[in-house]
């Protein structure tokens, strides 16, 4: 359901635009690793991915949970939560391993948080977390890694920022575009893997810089 609103929306929003170095659907069973920059990058990442045929499971905060209409569509999708700084935070890599195991597709962001700047520019990805790739050690999974540039033109800033973004976004058609790269299988060693998913992100994420025409910051 998230994944056919995100395809019917996101191009009325912006001019989406998907390049895959490995065509077709992602395989069953893969993590789609992705940088996060944005509250609307999710929805600009499922629709490039329905448009290659995958229709992931996501792990996302679990306040997200708590929204009504949006907590039920998750609900009814099987995503999963993830209750960060509690005792139940592991219990997402649980979740996300039996899917993957179940031949489903799971989407998870490296960096695990929003970055705080304000401004609307797209920079490359922070330090990731330890989850993708503990996850990709219990799972025995391959790893895609997915860059995506332009959804911080639809919503960044504050609130109010956020807001008048996505209001103006269907006059002002920002550029969308979502590069996914060779799919990987991470080192054993946790640190190792952890650095090499965040470089092969990095890679993605320049390459979807350089494919919407705009050269890639650091």
């Amino acid at each position: 359901m998230l994944s056919r609103i995100a395809s019917a929306l996101v191009p009325a929003l912006g001019r989406l635009s998907v390049t895959t170095e490995t065509p077709g659907p992602v395989a069953p069973g893969s993590i789609v690793l992705a940088n996060h920059s944005s509250l609307a990058d999710p929805g600009v990442v499922l629709a490039a991915l329905r448009r290659l045929g995958t229709e992931p499971v996501v792990l996302a905060t679990a306040g997200l949970w708590r929204i009504p209409v949006l907590g039920a569509a998750l609900r009814r999708g099987g995503h999963i939560p993830v209750h960060r700084g509690t005792a139940r935070a592991a219990e997402a890599l649980d979740l996300a391993a039996a899917a993957l195991a179940d031949g489903r597709v799971v989407l998870i962001y490296g960096e695990g948080r929003l970055p705080r700047r304000r401004d609307s520019g797209d920079t490359a990805p922070t330090p990731f977390r330890t989850g993708p790739a503990r996850l990709a050690a219990a799972a025995g999974a391959p790893v895609v890694p997915l860059g995506q540039c332009g959804a911080r033109r639809l919503s960044s800033g504050s609130t109010t920022k956020q807001l008048a973004g996505l209001a103006t976004a269907p006059l002002r058609r920002p550029t969308l575009h979502v590069h996914l790269g060779t799919p990987l299988h991470l080192p054993p060693d946790i640190a190792e893997a952890t650095a090499a998913a965040h470089r092969a992100v990095t890679t993605a994420w320049h390459e979807a810089e350089v494919r919407a025409g705009r050269p890639a910051s650091v």
